[in-house]
């Protein structure tokens, strides 16, 4: 039965942050994400964690590009002391709120040089943290132009030369939706990398409880996997949050409850 963690970045946002754990959790969540907690003092979050009994699974890194470019910038080729500089603060808020992973972006960038780069900017990054789950994830590249970490096959390709046991792959099913057109069958391939699942349904990146995305047949997969991580909400509701819960019970009831559309 999967485990759900609601994105707080995206839900909930009628409240202001510290109460949306509140919200999340009087909702049916049992734990949380945030992409970026860096402009809220990491005390203020980690009080409302424990207010709400409700751990952190996963924050993103670096802190956010305020100039508004493509986010990220472990793959920039010339960038690797900023990206340690920024990385060290992550992880500091990642350690005071006690977050699960660390969702390393890769920024825009291309060629060899690019890959060479994350891989040496990761490598450094989980020896420095040996003690901390990082992930990546493809994020495909109609949303995020130019965005480098945009396909599995090199996602696998870096978790592989990085060759670490904190660092894993993050799936999530809108944008492998998108980029591969078949989830089940790319998690059949690349599953066994996973550290972390988010949904969101396709196209519009809502609620997970339509096709064309089989969420049934996915929450299968994680059961027959022996997935034991978190499923994070991470999706834009098409209202209220509260108003579109409807897949929640029927995932916390188990894969067999959770209704396909007609």
């Amino acid at each position: 039965m999967p485990r759900f963690a609601a994105n707080l970045t995206t839900l909930f946002t009628e409240f202001p942050m510290q109460e949306r754990v509140l919200a999340a959790a009087e909702a049916g969540f049992q734990a949380v994400e945030i992409q970026y907690p860096y402009d809220t003092p990491a005390q203020d979050i980690r009080n409302a964690l424990g207010l709400a009994n409700m751990p952190l699974v996963l924050i993103n890194a670096p802190p956010p590009n305020y100039t508004g470019g493509t986010p990220g910038f472990a793959a920039t080729p010339g960038g690797q002391e900023r990206f340690r500089h920024d990385f060290r603060r992550a992880l500091r808020y990642a350690q005071a709120l006690k977050s699960q992973h660390i969702h390393v972006m890769s920024g825009a960038a291309f060629g060899d040089r690019a890959l060479e780069t994350m891989v040496d900017n990761l490598q450094w990054a989980c020896a420095f943290a040996p003690e901390q789950s990082l992930t990546i994830e493809p994020m495909n590249a109609h949303d995020l132009p130019g965005y480098f970490m945009c396909d599995f096959e090199l996602a696998a390709q870096v978790i592989g030369a990085v060759d670490a046991a904190n660092l894993g792959l993050q799936f999530d099913t809108y944008h492998a939706h998108v980029i591969t057109g078949n989830i089940l069958e790319t998690w059949d391939k690349y599953g066994h990398l996973c550290h972390h699942v988010q949904i969101a349904g396709a196209p519009a990146q809502d609620e997970p409880d339509h096709d064309p995305i089989d969420f049934h047949g996915l929450f299968a997969r994680l059961d027959a996997a022996g997935y034991e991580g978190w499923v994070g909400a991470d999706y834009r509701p098409r209202g209220r949050t509260q108003d579109g819960l409807g897949w929640l019970e029927e995932g916390k009831a188990g894969h067999d409850a959770f209704k396909k559309p007609a």
